[in-house]
């Protein structure tokens, strides 16, 4: 039973690494870039008995001839390829058993991933109330765009310059001569 239990987590964590970074994947077979994250977040590269090339090394020798992705059974061959290497003071059995505990369960580690600044410089950018000149005009008093209103200069058909101080005062200085 427990066998069992160790194989299911395993197949968890082969379909978790397969579909990584892949919207298309169906976590049915593995590429070559999730393998290499999969060795290297669950720690099977250790860079002493196993490196990155010792793992695309494995990688292409279980894969078929002309296939470019790994099933769960070519992954099983290329985990008993590389535990003995791994673990070489213990037997196969052991070290494909030490290197299963190293896998089950685990999920693909997203450090490094860009997160949203949050900080006072991008706030005080983003600060309606501190634009000045043409921009200034983009927004209204809440801090909300005006939309096309605020990037077009719209047109009134009045005959007068803009910011003309007086503005539709022609009528009333003619009629007074």
């Amino acid at each position: 039973m427990a066998e069992s239990t160790e194989m299911d987590q395993l197949l968890t964590a082969f379909k978790k690494f397969a579909v990584h970074g892949d919207t298309k994947a169906t976590g049915k077979e593995m590429n070559g870039k999730n393998w290499a994250k999969l060795c290297k977040d669950c720690k099977v590269i250790d860079s002493k008995n196993v490196t990155s090339t010792d793992v695309d090394i494995v990688f292409t020798k279980v894969k078929a001839k002309t296939s470019r992705v790994i099933t769960y059974e070519e992954f099983q061959k290329a985990l008993e390829e590389l535990a003995p290497k791994r673990f070489k003071n213990q037997s196969k059995e052991e070290a494909l058993q030490s290197i299963y505990k190293l896998i089950e369960g685990k999920e693909p580690a997203n450090v490094g991933v860009t997160k949203v600044a949050k900080t006072g410089t991008v706030d005080r950018l983003t600060d309606t109330s501190k634009y000045t000149g043409s921009h200034k005009e983009r927004f209204d008093e809440s801090g909300k765009g005006k939309g096309k209103g605020g990037r077009e200069e719209i047109v009134e058909h009045t005959g007068y310059v803009g910011a003309y101080k007086n503005a539709g005062t022609y009528e009333e200085k003619t009629k007074a001569k």
